[in-house]
């Protein structure tokens, strides 16, 4: 199954996290972007589900609509669950492996349990050879890459 993650300059940039499951992407907001260091535990905000199609969206959504700004992909690859993930979202707790340019191995969504609204998880790095202690994301959106993004409607706004 496939996973992307698009960087979006939206009011506040912040990193979408899309895995394949039954049929769509599941998504998750991620205010400061994966990490693949285990110890930081990254918030993951559940937010609704987007079309397969929005996989390979990359361009600038237009003023007035929602999540206004430039979206490009920052990663993207397979992805292998542990398990049933419906079963597993269901239950609060999905492990997988991605095997993407940037993010590789061991992973696990965790809902947090004890606040908020239930849509927050933690999305946090195992512990594996990938493991990059001194991590820091990195933003892809250059001047020269957002003069090469068109103005479009993505595709969850035009069903």
């Amino acid at each position: 199954m496939k996973f992307v993650v698009h960087e979006h300059h939206a009011t506040r940039l912040h990193y979408d996290f899309r895995l394949e499951i039954a049929g769509v992407l599941k998504s998750w907001a991620i205010p400061k972007g994966p990490s693949m260091n285990p110890a930081e535990k990254r918030l993951a905000v559940m937010v609704e589900d987007h079309l397969l199609e929005y996989g390979d969206f990359e361009g600038i959504i237009p003023q007035g609509l929602y999540g206004a700004g430039p979206v490009l992909v920052w990663d993207s690859g397979e992805f292998e669950a542990e398990g049933d993930p419906e079963t597993a979202l269901k239950q609060g707790k999905l492990r997988f492996a991605l095997n993407g340019k940037k993010l590789k191995g061991g992973f696990s969504l965790v809902l947090m349990r004890v606040r908020g609204t239930g849509k927050e998880w933690l999305l946090i790095k195992g512990q594996d050879a990938f493991v990059q202690k001194d991590w820091v994301i990195k933003e892809e959106l250059t001047p020269a890459r957002k003069k090469k993004l068109v103005e479009k409607i993505p595709p969850c706004e035009t069903k």
